[in-house]
């Protein structure tokens, strides 16, 4: 079976139990094939955390949430000095990575395993009623191996086997417009096209005026000559030449095909 990555939002382990909990979840994850990645634990990066957890979610194709224990409040109050302030007691966070993680990964389609530890404050993005099903388990590998995680877990899987890595995907060009098409060149490239469009013109009148030069003026008839009849070929036909058109037709002929040889350079430039 083909390996899939996916990303595992933990956040660093206190205590023993923790860690031989988080490593079960990684152990179970290898053996369904699926290889789990954690910035900070089993993947590195000199980038920015945000950087790297993104860089790190394109290439994976579903996340595991395993909600610890991280702060510890054996009193406090909630809402406090309003009219519906809480008292609390025993008030056991998770790291906030775990909501951070678990958004980004939302945003980005990839399905979500959520594993909450039993006793933690049940909110933000860790409490029921989101779309992902939250399993609230006691530290112990025994958790791993009931109905419910099993089945849980074997639905998850299929949706992460379904699911191909949210990376860039290349363009058809069959499928975008002009628009799309100029908008996708880097600025280098746009400009090598409009230097070759440019030169495209510059070569399409050249050629113009090549194959068709320009009407020499007829020399003025002399004083009492008989003008010649219209050609047997054309009846009709009258002299093309026009004092003012002349002057433009001379001067166009004078514009070198050489600037057809634009294009290539200019293609080239926009590889």
């Amino acid at each position: 079976m083909e390996e899939k990555l996916v990303f595992v939002s933990v956040g660093a382990t206190a205590t023993a139990e923790q860690e031989s909990f988080v490593r079960s979840i990684e152990d179970r994850l290898r053996s369904e094939s699926l290889i789990p990645k954690t910035v900070g634990r089993n993947t590195f990066s000199a980038d920015a955390p945000l950087k790297a957890i993104t860089e790190l979610m394109e290439k994976c194709s579903g996340i595991v949430v395993i909600a610890l224990e991280r702060s510890y409040f054996p009193s406090g109050l909630d809402k406090r000095g309003g009219p519906r302030q809480v008292n609390l007691t025993d008030t056991r966070l998770p790291t906030p990575w775990n909501h951070i993680e678990a958004a980004m990964a939302y945003t980005k389609h990839l399905p979500l395993l959520v594993i909450v530890e039993d006793g933690l404050k049940a909110e933000g993005l860790l409490e029921p009623g989101y779309d992902w099903y939250v399993q609230t388990l006691p530290l112990a590998e025994t958790a791993l191996g009931s109905n419910e995680f099993n089945g849980v877990l074997a639905d998850w899987k299929e949706k992460v086997l379904a699911r191909e890595p949210h990376g860039p995907q290349a363009l058809n060009p069959a499928e975008l417009s002009i628009a799309d098409l100029l908008g996708a060149l880097r600025p280098v490239q746009l400009w090598s096209v409009l230097i070759a469009l440019a030169g495209l013109l510059a070569g399409a009148f050249s050629l113009g005026a090549r194959l068709f030069p320009p009407l020499k003026p007829s020399p003025p008839p002399a004083q009492g000559a008989v003008l010649p009849a219209p050609s047997a070929s054309r009846p009709g036909a009258l002299a093309l030449e026009h004092p003012h058109t002349a002057p433009a037709q001379a001067g166009m002929a004078g514009v070198r095909t050489d600037v057809v040889l634009v294009m290539p350079a200019a293609l080239a430039l926009a590889a």
